[in-house]
C-alpha cells in the first residue's frame, strides 16, 4: 500500500510490542524486571529459557537446588505444582507491576 493510500485510510505499519508476561505470575513484566530462567540449568545442559519477574527467578533459585531443578522442576507447570511457589504466586500477584523485594534463601 502506497504512503498516500495509507495516510487516507489511517491504517499504519506499526505495531507496538507485546509486553513480556511472566511464565511464573503472569503478570507484565518492566523492561527493568525481566529475567531469563533456564528451566534446565545451564550447568546440567539446558538451553530453553523462559521470561520471568527478577523478583520470581530469585525466588525459583532461593527454593531450589540446581540438581532439583533438572530433576524435579523442569517445566513452569512442575514449578507450580510446589505448595511454597504456589503461596509466593498468590502473595506476588496482588503486588504492583515494578514491585521488587529482597528474597530470603530458605536453605
Amino acid at each position: 500500500m502506497r504512503r498516500r493510500d495509507r495516510e487516507q485510510h489511517g491504517k499504519s505499519w506499526y505495531r507496538s510490542p507485546t509486553p513480556d508476561i511472566c511464565a511464573l505470575c503472569q503478570r507484565i513484566i518492566p523492561p527493568s524486571q525481566r529475567d531469563e530462567h533456564h528451566l534446565i540449568p545451564k550447568l546440567k545442559g539446558g538451553k530453553e529459557t523462559v521470561a520471568l519477574h527478577r523478583i520470581c527467578h530469585k525466588q525459583i533459585h532461593a527454593l531450589f537446588s540446581e540438581s532439583e531443578l533438572a530433576q524435579h522442576y523442569a517445566s513452569i507447570a512442575a514449578l507450580l505444582e510446589h505448595e511454597a511457589i504456589q503461596k509466593f504466586v498468590t502473595w506476588v500477584r496482588s503486588k504492583p507491576v515494578g514491585f521488587n523485594e529482597r528474597t530470603r534463601s530458605t536453605r
